[in-house]
């Protein structure tokens, strides 16, 4: 076989990233475009760059070397990549790819000026821009100096940050190719950057144009306030010009120059309207070719303008698929379910199945159109209600929507309005038999579920599973399970209400929730403080538990003293509660009882920081608490006018908030029990399709929807690619932050709080449960590798369920997303920790270790001294 070492640019497609990298590829494609002007130029092929990584000197052996540092040992990265970098560019360019380098020189004038960029076959991707990630060399003038800034693009692949990039994003240095793109060099009055959406909201109608005088380098290095143009519809809705200090210019025989910009023209737009227009114009044309938004790199050149680059912008957050032209407003489902972490298809596709309201898909996560909830006013406004009473944030961003102007359609309220999330407004009668009631049909319907599902397989599987998920949703929308679960809700904000009120309490209901009786989650957090008194007396397998590197620890342990009581606990608690884990949610994700070590460090801090029967104990204390000052806001009510009145009323509220507000918790351990018998079905004919060498393994069905799989099931046969693609997808969406709100626009909207009345350089969230705790703040962001001392404070992004055996050990809670009746909020108030939610970006804002103040009842989280 015959390596092509060099390639003309009008013979690239975008299919061939492998040959010419991400960059040369987008080139290829821009010759394609009618009336676009692009700069002439050829690629230097990725064969040529593994000639010299296979040919040079103990390349090999360091590119082995640099994939076993981790992303923050910097140190390590530093000095190999150093190394390899200077292996690459002392090695000689093998005879053959000189001379074809030097023929398309000759070809288009070997003393002509050229651009000599690099282009990584993992760059300008959809799903991994790369962007700045290695070099580009401008002006470029002879066969000489061509070759050696050939060699610097290929060392430019393992710069320090490129190097820290792939590492982090999980990419292998050796998978990675370097092309090079060499250019024919235009030499402009004016240079800049167009993002055909607007790069900070999103906004997919926006484009903006950053321009200045000269070369693009001073813009694109940052040495220069650029012009910024900001463009809609085609007319030129925003201007900023800015005083362009210098520009840089090419040198006659090579290289650039910086120039200073003589005072009056400083001040001058480097563009004229018209041409902003003209040059978003062909940025939409280009965006058309690619399929979706462009970072686009342009020259003008006598009133033309050449395009030198385009890619992805691989930052903004994917847009829900509409089928109608109209506006549309869409509310994150992870914000509510405590899970913003992207979503393989195979959970995306299942909770979509068995979710009570229709649910769209953007960037690896689910968002609800609430549109026409927002469109009318009685709904509208009972929306917002519930949007500020559960995260204000949430309200903000909505209302941030409903102020421009013609946005959302006005339309009218086309009946009476009931309660949020479809919930029956009949109440009903504050018995603790409804709630018996309700679990017990419940795990009634578990129960025919996992008898019903055990020998089916194949397609009569899949059959049935589309029935068990229309009974799924038949469960969660019964309507006294939605009356309990409000019952519970309207009670807690009865009580704050009302108690703010007649005594200035604030956020009372959430002392008078301790330990309420029925709450499944906080029940699995103090069965586990159980599991520990077990455990506890028997040194040897503690030590054991310590060491355990994998989850087959559980056979082992009957070998040692106290070893099988150890085992039979565990085995128990994982019966009741093991179909749990971190993002339960996402049906791909490892439940307890597929890795029980994960629960380890909780255990183990269970055993060192608790004396036994610490979980009665706890409960104990919180119901007496509860009791005390359910006693002391009577009392203080029989004083008042109407006491008696107002007293009897709260009586019968609190009486009712102790009744319901624990079943609150229990509809999601149905969901999630179920869940688990529907993962070891499907896993089950996984498993039977790797030994049918139709899938490579058995989490290769995690990137296939539902439907899909059934039809893989059918068909015995599989698109490998669609699954390769799915990886490198899910991978991407991994980067990506999802916002509270997305607009159909492709606005990404996350709220605000407006508030005035905390210290300064307080971190502003949502107060969720009462009280006030200093304490050292541990930020943990995966729940196996927590460690906890007494005090701790628990800093985290979200937490959901399968957090709550961590809340035994702490001493307060602040999160970064959240709501006042989400998990965390409800478990947190029946454990009686201290707890804000919603406190943007707190694990990157709270250093592990800093002592911390958190106010639960005011909603603020101090930094400490």
């Amino acid at each position: 076989m015959i390596e092509q070492y060099v390639v003309d640019l009008r013979e690239v497609d975008q299919t061939q990233v492998a040959l010419v990298g991400g960059k040369g590829a987008n080139l290829g494609g821009l010759f394609r475009i009618d009336g676009l002007r692009v700069p002439a130029g050829f690629c230097v092929t990725t064969a040529a760059f593994r000639r010299v990584v296979t040919e040079g000197p103990a390349i090999g052996d360091l590119l082995d070397r640099l994939s076993r540092p981790g992303p923050e040992d910097r140190e390590a990265i530093r000095a190999l990549s150093a190394e390899v970098r200077q292996r690459i560019e002392g090695a000689a360019i093998p005879g053959d790819v000189a001379a074809a380098i030097t023929r398309a020189l000759l070809v288009r004038g070997e003393q002509s000026a050229y651009a000599v960029r690099s282009s990584a076959t993992a760059e300008d991707l959809p799903t991994a821009s790369f962007a700045g990630q290695q070099d580009t060399y401008l002006n470029v003038v002879g066969p000489a100096a061509v070759l050696a800034h050939v060699s610097r693009c290929w060392a430019s692949l393992f710069t320090e940050r490129a190097v820290t990039y792939r590492l982090r994003n999980g990419i292998d240095h050796r998978k990675v190719g370097m092309a090079v793109v060499v250019q024919q060099m235009v030499f402009p009055r004016s240079a800049g950057v167009l993002f055909t959406a607007d790069p900070v909201t999103g906004n997919r109608k926006v484009a903006t144009v950053d321009a200045s005088f000269g070369l693009g380098e001073a813009l694109v290095s940052g040495r220069v306030n650029p012009d910024v143009f900001t463009v809609r519809d085609g007319v030129v809705v925003g201007r900023a010009v800015a005083a362009k200090q210098l520009a840089v210019h090419a040198l006659p025989g090579g290289g650039t120059q910086e120039v200073v910009i003589d005072s009056p023209r400083r001040e001058q737009p480097a563009l004229t309207d018209a041409q902003v227009v003209r040059l978003v114009r062909l940025g939409r044309q280009i965006e058309a070719r690619f399929g979706c938004p462009q970072d686009i790199e342009w020259c003008l050149v006598d009133d033309d303008f050449q395009i030198v680059q385009s890619r992805p912008i691989t930052t903004l957050f994917p847009i829900p698929t509409a089928h109608d032209p109209e506006n549309h407003v869409y509310l994150s489902v992870g914000h509510q379910q405590m899970m913003t972490d992207a979503m393989r298809p195979l959970g995306l596709s299942m909770w979509q199945l068995t979710a009570m309201a229709p649910m769209h898909e953007a960037g690896g996560r689910l968002f609800v159109d609430a549109t026409r909830m927002l469109a009318a006013p009685a709904s509208r406004a009972r929306f917002l209600e519930m949007a500020g009473r559960t995260d204000p944030l949430t309200r903000d961003a909505l209302q941030t929507v409903l102020d421009r102007p013609g946005f959302v359609p006005a339309l009218p309220d086309s009946g009476p309005v009931g309660p949020p999330g479809g919930a029956a407004p009949t109440p009903i009668e504050t018995d603790p038999a409804i709630v018996t009631q309700l679990i017990e049909r419940s795990e009634a319907s578990i129960a025919a579920l996992r008898r019903d599902i055990a020998p089916l397989a194949g397609p009569a599987l899949f059959d049935f599973l589309l029935e068990a998920f229309a009974q799924h949703k038949r469960d969660l929308g019964d309507p006294l399970s939605m009356q309990a679960i409000m019952a519970g809700m309207q009670a807690t904000w009865w009580l704050n209400d009302r108690l703010g009120e007649w005594l200035g309490e604030t956020n009372a209901a959430d002392t008078l929730t301790l330990s309420a009786p029925g709450n499944v989650t906080s029940e699995m957090g103090l069965a586990l403080l159980d599991v520990a008194d077990v455990i506890r007396p028997h040194p040897e397998v503690v030590a054991f538990l310590r060491g355990v590197e994998d989850d087959d620890f559980l056979d082992e342990l009957p070998k040692l003293a106290g070893g099988a009581e150890a085992r039979d606990a565990i085995e128990a608690y994982l019966d009741r509660y093991g179909m749990r884990c971190v993002g339960e949610i996402d049906i791909t994700r490892p439940r307890w009882r597929e890795r029980p070590a994960t629960l380890l460090p909780v255990l183990l801090d269970n055993v060192a920081n608790f004396a036994p029967g610490a979980a009665r104990r706890r409960f104990e204390q919180g119901q007496q608490e509860a009791q005390r000052k359910a006693h002391e806001v009577l009392t203080r009510l029989r004083a008042l006018p109407d006491g008696e009145q107002k007293a009897d009323e709260t009586e019968r509220m609190i009486d009712r908030v102790r009744t319901f507000i624990g079943y609150r918790e229990y509809p999601k351990y149905g969901i999630i029990s179920r869940y688990f018998l529907y993962k070891q079905a499907l896993l089950g004919e996984a498993e039977r399709l790797v030994r049918a060498n139709v899938l490579r393994e058995r989490e290769d069905a995690f990137y296939l929807t539902f439907q899909e799989l059934h039809d893989v099931v059918r068909a015995n046969r599989v698109d490998d690619t669609l699954i390769q693609r799915r990886k490198d997808a899910f991978r991407s969406y991994q980067g990506l932050t999802p916002p509270r709100v997305l607009t159909s626009e492709g606005d990404a909207i996350n709220g605000a709080y407006r508030r005035d009345d905390v210290p300064a350089g307080a971190l502003v969230g949502l107060p969720v449960s009462a009280g006030t705790v200093e304490g050292r703040a541990r930020v943990i962001l995966d729940l196996a590798q927590a460690h906890l001392e007494p005090g701790d404070i628990l800093v985290t992004a979200h937490t959901d369920p399968s957090w709550t055996p961590l809340f035994v050990g702490i001493a307060g809670l602040v999160t970064e997303v959240g709501g006042s009746m989400t998990h965390g909020a409800v478990i947190a108030r029946e454990y009686g920790l201290p707890a804000v939610v919603s406190v943007v970006d707190a694990t990157r804002l709270i250093p592990d270790g800093q002592r911390i103040r958190v106010h639960g009842s005011d909603g603020y989280v101090e930094m400490l001294p």
